[in-house]
């Protein structure tokens, strides 16, 4: 038990360490960007399988669903190593959660739409999988465009703290989506995976949450 606890140990301050390096920044980045990189080249190689416009819009779907997880354990993870540099990546993975699904929406409006605005506005009101989906565009944009100082100050910091909250109606909006989405195949696998994830990462946010009311109450 103690050489197990001496390994937790080394590896919460190796973790700590990291975070706090200078170039821990530029790593994140180039990680976050690594599946970008890897579907451009898979584009123009050809690589993605006999149905590359659906396997595109699947992929950015799926990596910006993977990147809300990471983004929504943030705080986790901050609280729990004792990492309070953590904090610093929240606004970066947050725009890069954006950046995919930006890249989601443009591949379904390309391949599947033609870019064709009418037809898109009539599939949105007609499929209640792309309405949500839409909806948790509507949302992040909102997010993104307010992650910025000059909106922390012209909102006041507890104004934009309420409203960056909504992150949590985007994870919620976006398990929707995806569960509506298999509903047709009837292939709910991946849809429990993501969805247990993110009701742990907001379970533990809701515990923490009450736990901090009864400390200041106490």
């Amino acid at each position: 038990m103690r050489v197990l606890a001496a390994k937790s140990g080394s590896f919460v301050a190796r973790f700590r360490t990291f975070f706090l390096h200078r170039f821990a920044k530029p790593v994140v980045f180039g990680l976050m960007l690594l599946p970008f990189c890897w579907l451009l080249y898979a584009t123009v190689s050809q690589q993605l399988g006999a149905n590359p416009a659906e396997a595109l819009v699947r992929a950015t779907g799926d990596w910006t669903l993977r990147f809300l997880c990471v983004v929504l354990a943030v705080t986790p993870l901050r609280v729990i190593t004792g990492t309070p540099a953590l904090a610093r990546f929240r606004r970066m993975l947050g725009l890069f959660v954006y950046f995919y699904l930006v890249l989601h929406l443009l591949s379904y409006s390309w391949f599947d739409m033609s870019f064709d605005v009418t037809d898109i506005i009539k599939d949105i009101a007609k499929r209640p999988f792309i309405l949500v989906g839409f909806a948790s565009f509507v949302l992040l944009s909102l997010l993104a465009a307010t992650s910025f100082n000059r909106a922390i100050k012209a909102l006041g910091a507890k104004r934009w703290q309420l409203l960056h909250k909504l992150v949590y109606v985007v994870a919620g909006l976006a398990i929707l989506h995806f569960f509506w989405m298999r509903a047709g195949k009837n292939d709910f696998a991946e849809v429990s995976v993501y969805a247990f994830v993110l009701g742990v990462l907001l379970g533990w946010r809701l515990v923490h949450f009450v736990r901090k009311k009864r400390f200041k109450s106490s």
